[in-house]
């Protein structure tokens, strides 16, 4: 767990590439749990340079059109270009995947959940201000407050004992706009707004220059390549499974979630100040081989996890309500610290 004084987090807008890629693959999958809440779900997508290209393997009666749906996410997102999609989803008989559904983990693998007391959200402050910069350049954008701003577009935070040291936006923008008009702009109606105090904080804004093509315009973007953006900023260990486009059967996805649920409810119940979850699957086993929970000095906090929470991936999906079509909102500004998902509720311990 993280105990350095300084520490830098990055998060990334909902217009970035890798997320465009990450809300297309959610979206397939959300289509796919309205229309059969049972279906299993394993989408990818990568889009680069005016291709899209959407591929995977579902288990489901849902009837759904992943070209449609992707092309109207990048839409939803505010990009105007026109995309070629190639589409290459493979669909098995819910009936031959009975035989193998017997509530076993649907893979190997090890996943990390954390909380801390520092912020309203349960997350490191770096966390939480990164997105509140990332989030805040599509609000601005989308009220229509700041005419010049585009989708794509990036925010980092360094802190050093708790204060902020530095600052990095880079957005992309319309052409007519000069770079000191965006860093003014952007100081007055962003980064002040969200950091607070800026005396003695180092700000860079589009430090590279112009930032006028974006998307898949300029750009490849990939599901699962912002597993830190989506988790906690690279402050804990990550089991290297990425979320989106996969259903809840899917550990990676479910099991990373009730860490989450599990760290966040000891530290709310005033057990630590700060907790991290771990636990590790074999496949075709329903029993997780390790859980495991630490407080801020080590200490382990294993049986208040053990006696509370169920890590078996059946019972997750079921305590969590994970087969709800809820995950597009899930694949921009993080999985976690965000009001009304199911993983976040505060219960009696």
């Amino acid at each position: 767990m993280h105990h350095n004084n300084l520490y830098t987090v990055e998060s990334v807008t909902a217009g970035h590439p890798d997320k465009v890629c990450d809300q297309i693959s959610d979206a397939c999958l959300d289509a796919c749990l309205r229309q059969d809440p049972s279906s299993r779900v394993a989408v990818e997508t990568f889009g680069g340079h005016g291709l899209l290209l959407v591929g995977g393997e579902v288990t489901t009666n849902a009837d759904f059109d992943a070209a449609a749906i992707a092309r109207q996410v990048y839409k939803d997102i505010g990009y105007d270009n026109e995309l070629e999609v190639i589409t290459k989803i493979v669909k098995q008989s819910p009936d031959i995947a009975q035989g193998v559904d017997t509530g076993g983990a649907g893979d190997q693998g090890i996943m990390y959940g954390y909380a801390t007391r520092e912020t309203a959200e349960f997350m490191p402050r770096g966390v939480v201000l990164a997105h509140k910069l990332t989030r805040g350049l599509e609000d601005l954008r989308k009220s229509g407050e700041i005419k010049w701003l585009r989708p794509d577009g990036k925010a980092q935070v360094t802190l050093e004992n708790g204060r902020v040291k530095n600052v990095l936006v880079s957005t992309q923008h319309n052409e007519e706009v000069d770079q000191a008009e965006i860093r003014r702009v952007l100081i007055e109606k962003l980064i002040g707004p969200v950091i607070g105090d800026l005396i003695g904080v180092d700000i860079f804004v589009n430090p590279t220059g112009k930032f006028f093509l974006g998307g898949f315009a300029a750009d490849t973007g990939l599901t699962g390549r912002k597993i830190m953006v989506d988790t906690y900023g690279g402050l804990i260990p990550h089991g290297g499974g990425a979320f989106s486009g996969k259903d809840a059967t899917k550990v990676d996805r479910s099991a990373a979630y009730m860490a989450r649920f599990a760290a966040k409810n000891i530290v709310a119940a005033g057990r630590a100040e700060k907790c991290l979850v771990s636990v590790a699957y074999a496949i075709g086993h329903a029993e997780p081989l390790m859980v495991e929970a630490i407080d801020e000095n080590g200490n382990s906090l294993k049986d208040a996890v053990r006696g509370k929470f169920d890590f078996r991936p059946r019972a997750i999906v079921e305590r969590l309500g994970l087969r709800k079509p809820i995950f597009r909102p899930t694949a921009s500004y993080g999985h976690f610290g965000k009001a009304g998902l199911p993983w976040e509720e505060i219960i009696e311990l």
